[in-house]
């Protein structure tokens, strides 16, 4: 029977270990030594924190398709590092200018600004790095796909158009459909590229893929829902960082649209949504199944 609990410990376990490894400046060197301050900065934004959600995604994912969890840690480590860069760059003054990570000085406190851009900057470019070397897959064909697939999720139709499309909302406000959009690309794009880039590590056919995509888009949409629930009913102590950001920044989001109930109710719908589109691989989508609910029912 599967367990959540176990696969989510064993997974955070495994990225920390493999990150651990990889900040280091023998491999983040390349025609000259890297400075040891950035490469500091790099590790406090990456290590020591975080559920990993984005590779427990990856692995989740490629199980379906019968792929050792081992096989599947380095496109996993590329997801994270995206993951962390982009937690580095929005935590600066100029964006959402927060002190506090994971109960912990944000990178720029730690550090510096420019030392916190720079951080981000590295962890960004040596993800793709991973990808497009043969431990992450023997196939130079499948590289290049993971490679195209996780630009176009953190990129500027991806991530960081949301990040900018959210910036924006700011000012003008938006609509609905424009906050689903935006949250669409700033969140669910990163959840959409690490189901799929572990579908393709799993060979998974046009059909399959198409199928775990949508999945994959309801399950953003759940995490960020969720998230902004949480920013309203969640304490910065249990959170790890500070709460109530949203609204004191006049972010738009579906909680200020619907209101709590509704929100939450929208919610279950959408984690139902996720779920239905897993019938089709029966108990090998368990760990998907589990991630989407846990999406829902987390605190932090």
């Amino acid at each position: 029977m599967y367990d959540f609990a176990a696969d989510i410990a064993d997974c955070a376990q495994a990225v920390e270990t493999a990150l651990d490894g990889q900040l280091d400046a023998g491999h983040l060197s390349g025609p000259g030594p890297t400075a040891d301050r950035l490469v500091a900065a790099m590790r406090h934004g990456a290590l020591e924190g975080g559920k990993r959600l984005r590779p427990l995604l990856v692995r989740q994912a490629a199980a379906i398709f019968n792929v050792p969890a081992p096989q599947v840690l380095t496109a996993g480590l590329a997801v994270e590092m995206v993951h962390c860069y982009s937690l580095i760059h929005d935590d600066l003054p100029a964006m959402d200018n927060d002190d506090l990570r994971r109960g912990r000085p944000t990178v720029h406190k730690a550090y510096d600004d420019a030392t916190a851009i720079l951080a981000g900057d590295a962890l960004l470019t040596h993800a793709f790095g991973l990808l497009s070397d043969t431990a992450c897959h023997p196939d130079p064909a499948v590289r290049i796909a993971l490679v195209t697939e996780l630009v176009r999720g953190s990129g500027a139709g991806g991530m960081v158009g949301g990040q900018m499309r959210d910036i924006e909302g700011e000012k003008a406000g938006l609509s609905p459909d424009e906050i689903s959009t935006m949250q669409a690309m700033k969140t669910g794009a990163l959840i959409r590229a690490s189901v799929r880039i572990g579908a393709i590590l799993g060979g998974a056919d046009p059909r399959a893929l198409a199928v775990l995509t949508a999945y994959a888009e309801a399950a953003g949409r759940a995490f960020q829902l969720a998230d902004d629930i949480l920013d309203v009913t969640a304490t910065p102590e249990v959170m790890g960082k500070a709460t109530g950001k949203d609204a004191a920044l006049g972010k738009q989001t579906l909680v200020a649209q619907l209101g709590l109930e509704g929100a939450r109710t929208r919610l279950d719908q959408i984690v139902a949504e996720a779920l239905s589109c897993l019938r089709t691989f029966g108990p090998k989508a368990d760990g998907l199944r589990a991630t989407a609910r846990y999406f829902a029912s987390r605190e932090n």
